[in-house]
């Protein structure tokens, strides 16, 4: 297979797979899916959209949330972990969207990288799944699948977008990134990940991560 076949059937494979595909993180608008994104960092979907009906209950827009102390927000936002943080950030960004930009949330992907506690990928995702501005963001599960089925090589996260970015058309860029996220979790995860269920990398994957995956199954061959 060529690399653009190799590419076609992965998408072709996922668009078959999760035709309409849902949204792992619970928001409303711009402002629960900002909060929600910066919560998941180091967390799991599951942990924070059980937390965020809880914070959303006291103040689901930067008006209300800066009416809080960061203590008080980091008390509701503790079981996701890094909760000094994550509360410094989310009382810090409330200020300043009311201060800068009338309480709402920008769509620039700059912008939002500006905002406490905003990362790269937390302002992908928020300007792709909150605006549908064609974006690309990096998680654990894209970075292993990409270099799982050769598309990138795995040395950081900054390449493996741009690698994406490159390999992928512009325009199912926001559906892809979720859809290799739940193909990631379903079907090609980082422990107990079972090939013969994985029917993209069983295709198209990687000589060597094939080979040592046989390798681990059958010690002794």
């Amino acid at each position: 297979m060529t690399k653009a076949e190799k590419v076609n059937f992965t998408i072709e494979t996922l668009q078959a797979l999760y035709p309409t595909i849902p949204v792992p993180l619970d928001h409303k608008d711009p402002y629960t899916l900002l909060i929600a994104v910066l919560l998941s960092a180091q967390s799991t979907d599951v942990r924070v959209n059980k937390i965020t009906p809880l914070l959303f209950a006291k103040a689901d827009n930067p008006y209300d949330m800066v009416k809080m102390t960061a203590d008080e927000i980091r008390e509701i936002i503790k079981p996701v972990g890094l909760s000094p943080m994550k509360s410094k950030g989310i009382y810090g960004l409330s200020k300043i969207l009311i201060e800068k930009y009338d309480g709402q949330v920008p769509k620039e992907i700059e912008l939002l990288e500006q905002l406490p506690a905003v990362g790269h990928k937390t302002a992908s995702v928020v300007v792709s799944q909150a605006f549908g501005i064609p974006a690309f963001p990096v998680d654990t599960h894209i970075h292993r699948l990409m270099y799982r089925w050769g598309f990138s090589n795995g040395k950081n996260v900054v390449q493996t977008e741009r690698d994406a970015k490159r390999l992928f058309p512009k325009e199912i860029w926001n559906d892809l990134h979720l859809q290799i996220i739940w193909y990631g979790r379903e079907y090609s995860p980082a422990r107990g990940w079972n090939l013969e269920k994985d029917i993209i990398t069983k295709t198209i994957g990687r000589k060597p991560v094939l080979q040592a995956y046989y390798k681990t199954k059958n010690p002794n061959s």
